[in-house]
């Protein structure tokens, strides 16, 4: 027999293997005999606990090290999830309170740069205000990066101009320094 010949006969035969497809099965809201509530789709049992679970506290309440890595992650992260409402500068003049919704408060607000970084991690956490949680969108790793790009935000707003190079302050439009 030819190789195209064998391919042809198996793909005949396999077509016909479809008993997957035919099984009897619930869909997860349907009503079910099998269990005395009647529901096919069953809580977990007390007490289990994902596999993943002691990982993500861990590193939901550990402050990773301060770097370079971390805040280019943070930045990346804050593009993504935040600037919408925050904007590039976190002053809480996005696109989304430009449409009507609640703006948000400025991360340079005296009250925010007070606050801990782990004050920004709970409220991506948990939300807060009209804010919802960010918990199933962002891992628990970049909320602290997030939180140190929030900080690195603030303290560029602080900055005084003589910390700059002529050629950053030139690039801000302040001149040669003098």
């Amino acid at each position: 027999m030819r190789p195209w010949s064998v391919a042809l006969l198996a793909g005949v035969l396999l077509s016909g293997c479809n008993e997957m497809g035919r099984q009897p099965r619930y869909d997860s809201s349907e009503p079910s005999r099998l269990f005395a509530d009647g529901k096919s789709l069953q809580s977990a049992p007390e007490g289990t606990v994902a596999q993943d679970a002691p990982a993500r506290l861990a590193a939901l309440t550990t402050r990773p090290p301060m770097s370079a890595a971390l805040l280019q992650r943070g930045q990346e992260r804050y593009a993504i999830n935040c600037v919408p409402c925050h904007d590039l500068a976190g002053d809480g003049h996005g696109t989304v309170p430009a449409r009507g919704f609640p703006q948000p408060p400025s991360f340079h607000e005296p009250r925010l740069v007070a606050a801990n970084s782990a004050y920004f991690v709970d409220v991506i956490t948990y939300g807060h205000g009209v804010m919802y949680s960010y918990a199933a969108r962002v891992e628990p790793a970049d909320r602290w990066a997030i939180a140190a790009y929030v900080r690195a935000l603030q303290l560029a707003r602080r900055a005084p101009a003589d910390a700059l190079s002529n050629a950053d302050r030139q690039a801000l439009g302040g001149g040669n320094g003098s």
